[in-house]
């Protein structure tokens, strides 16, 4: 056959098949084969009649490199987190994980706002979407202009450090086409950054922006904005009152769905009854929609008035004397006491309420019901906890055996095991943790569920339960409540590194780059040492999207963290034995199938991040490399028939590049035996279509080239 006619037909032949990717040249995007249900994806297009997405951008920056011990802020950072977790459709609001950019402290540079807010929300929100802005932080007015202090602000080159109200106030009337939009604003403490300025007027410069903007603010023009540690835990009085509110206290009309206007007179009447009249909330509704819902809650509260009606709340005050005792008001945790410092709760309605006070090893106080009446202080003191009963010899004895059953993968014997001991005592809440572990690990997902949720119910405060939990849920695909989980265990733990590296997890499994690898850089600053945070650091970079020029430095950066997560992982390194301690508790939700060992888990990971540096490898254009990372990578996990399509479909764009002849017919041989493994393995999957076609041009081909 001619050579010149023989490549035209090698090319019309394997390259005319449409690639499901769009082309060899382009990112491969992969999937983890952990599914997710479509419901957590965004609707992006406008259609007449489509159901309304919820974007919200939360900032919190309390500490400022460039500002004096005295200028930080104590719980602004605190603050938006509570704001973030009340949002969330599991914390009652109507704003998915997924929707939300969570920028806090050193993630809250001015590059960084600056693309959420002129290019992230731009991009996403819709005609008939919402979207809410909330700043806790340093914000001031000079020379006529009003300015936000991200976290990289330098007092000396403040007009090219700090973000403008203009800018913002552009981007919100202009440039975010959402029906609604709303702005919350904690930034009234300047005065610390330029004293003597005019830059309490903020509030009328951020009321001003826009009429067709919701804006509301946490003091009038000249008033301080106060905060206390003995609020909720740690909290700025116009905050705690907002999470509050979209917790339920704000719900005057019983129907258990929070209005913006609700909100707004909710937060205004009781930061001003808070603080003596010292700080006024102010809002500016223009053209926005006062029945918006913020948040939908599972039930009413005590005391829900009829429309109109406005209670006197009062005030729970918490006292104890133990110290890191959380407390929880019907489910939802409200901080810790200390014996010399009280939790303070004011505005709840009037009317019965279950107090729980729970701390890990002791028995909990409660649930008992105390009553908050009207326009009184309602004192509650913590008994002294007693610590837990030791479990009976028997007990321990059948807890241990649990433990190295489930360790060594035979699950039904340790489920018997542990079943033992939770029949001794129904509140031993880590055997409950271990046998939601074991039914987990044997795909007994109900069961699972189960038994986490019942280590979590027993010791609310049992954090390695909840890091269970999430990583079960992340396996079932409840990414946002998996994602609420965390969060719970960030606000006692904020240096978590697992639980860092399990969000780096969770946003990946959203398409969600950017916060996956935020969450991922966080967790290897905290322990480097954790393998799995550099795999998800990894992974998020080499599917982030870049071309060009941006594409060449993230798939750089991704190849170095896959190799760092490979050395590792090496089980046979000193590093290694670390991480195969980790895996037997922490890794859910990983594998392949719903029935894994952890070794099984282990060598799953590993085989992706084999596949990714072939992605990678191939994506800057090294051929050779990519099919060998792809080889190592089956010979890992040979059964994963996307890796097989892949290295098939590489094999034929250097079979493009071949003469006739022998290394030609065995490079189209090889890519065909791959190609024929995607549908032994898995024939009702999308890849085995294309499969099936390139086998038969191939075999043509071969037919045709010879002799």
């Amino acid at each position: 056959m001619d050579k010149a006619r023989h490549k035209t037909l090698l090319w019309v032949w394997l390259c005319c098949i449409p690639l499901l990717s769009g082309g060899f040249a382009q990112k491969q995007q992969r999937d983890l084969r952990l599914d997710v249900p479509a419901s957590t994806l965004p609707d992006k297009p406008d259609r007449p009649g489509a159901t309304p997405n919820y974007y919200a951008l939360i900032i919190g920056i309390g500490k400022y490199p460039d500002l004096k011990e005295e200028q930080q802020l104590q719980y602004t950072v605190r603050d938006a987190e509570s704001v973030y977790s009340v949002l969330i459709p599991e914390g009652g609001g109507n704003f998915p994980a997924e929707n939300i950019r969570l920028l806090i402290d050193s993630e809250a540079t001015r590059k960084n706002i600056h693309t959420a807010l002129e290019e992230w929300l731009p991009s996403k929100a819709r005609s008939e979407d919402t979207v809410l802005i909330y700043f806790a932080g340093h914000g001031f007015l000079l020379e006529g202009g009003g300015y936000l202090a991200p976290f990289d602000f330098r007092i000396r080159d403040w007009k090219e450090t700090a973000y403008p109200m203009q800018s913002l106030g552009k981007i919100l009337g202009e440039s975010i086409r959402a029906k609604n939009r709303i702005l919350l604003t904690d930034a009234c403490h300047s005065g610390a950054i330029f004293p003597g300025s005019d830059s309490q007027s903020l509030a009328s410069s951020l009321l001003q922006m826009s009429r067709s903007v919701f804006s509301l603010t946490a003091s009038r023009d000249r008033e301080q904005s106060f905060e206390s540690p003995q609020l909720g835990g740690g909290h700025g009085f116009f905050t705690y009152f907002l999470v509050n509110g979209l917790q339920g206290q704000a719900d005057e009309n019983g129907d258990a769905v929070i209005t913006a206007d609700e909100l707004a007179e909710f937060v205004h009447r009781h930061v001003r009854t808070a603080t003596g009249g010292k700080q006024n909330p102010t809002s500016d509704r223009g053209s926005f929609d006062p029945n918006l819902p913020l948040a939908s809650l599972s039930r009413s509260f005590p005391g829900s008035p009829g429309r109109g009606s406005a209670p006197e709340t009062g005030t729970l005050l918490i006292e104890a004397d133990m110290d890191e005792l959380e407390v929880f008001v019907g489910e939802e945790s409200r901080g810790l006491v200390f014996r010399d410092r009280p939790l303070r709760l004011p505005g709840f309605r009037p009317g019965p309420y279950r107090i729980k006070a729970v701390k890990m090893g002791f028995e909990p106080d409660g649930p008992r019901e105390e009553t908050v009446y009207p326009g009184q202080e309602t004192r509650i003191r913590i008994r002294s906890l007693v610590p837990k009963k030791k479990r009976s010899s028997d007990a321990e004895a059948a807890f241990s055996r649990g433990v190295q059953e489930y360790l060594h993968a035979r699950y039904a014997a340790a489920a018997r095991q542990l079943e033992k001991v939770l029949a001794a005592d129904a509140a031993d809440s880590q055997a409950a943790l271990h046998l939601g572990r074991v039914y987990h690990a044997s795909g007994e997902m109900e069961k699972a569920e189960v038994f986490f949720r019942r280590a979590v119910e027993i010791d609310p405060d049992f954090l390695e339960a909840r890091i269970g939990f999430g990583g079960m849920l992340l396996g079932m695909g409840n990414i946002d409540e998996s994602i609420r989980q965390y969060s719970l265990v960030l606000r006692r733990e904020p240096r978590n590194a697992q639980v860092y590296y399990h969000l780096a997890q969770a946003y990946r499994m959203k398409n969600d780059f950017g916060p996956s690898i935020s969450h991922a850089r966080k967790a290897i600053e905290i322990n480097p040492q954790l393998g799995e945070s550099h795999f998800w650091l990894a992974e998020s970079l080499r599917m982030s999207g870049g071309t060009g020029t941006l594409q060449k430095p993230l798939l750089q950066e991704a190849r170095k963290e896959y190799l760092t997560y490979l050395q590792q992982s090496e089980f046979e390194s000193k590093a290694g034995e670390k991480a195969a301690a980790y895996l037997s508790f922490f890794l859910l939700g990983h594998s392949r199938t719903r029935s894994s060992s952890q070794r099984d888990i282990w060598k799953s990971l590993r085989s992706l991040a084999y596949f990714g540096l072939g992605d990678c490898e191939f994506l800057l254009g090294q051929t050779d490399p990519a099919l060998q990372y792809y080889k190592k990578s089956l010979a890992v996990y040979p059964q994963d028939a996307q890796v097989h399509h892949k290295m098939a479909r590489v094999l034929c764009t250097r079979a493009e590049y071949l003469p006739e002849g022998k290394a030609l017919a065995e490079t189209l041989q090889e890519a065909r035996a791959h190609f024929q493994s995607v549908l032994e393995i898995n024939p009702d999957i999308v890849e085995a279509a294309e499969a099936r076609k390139y086998i038969s041009k191939i075999d043509l081909l071969l037919k045709a080239s010879r002799p």
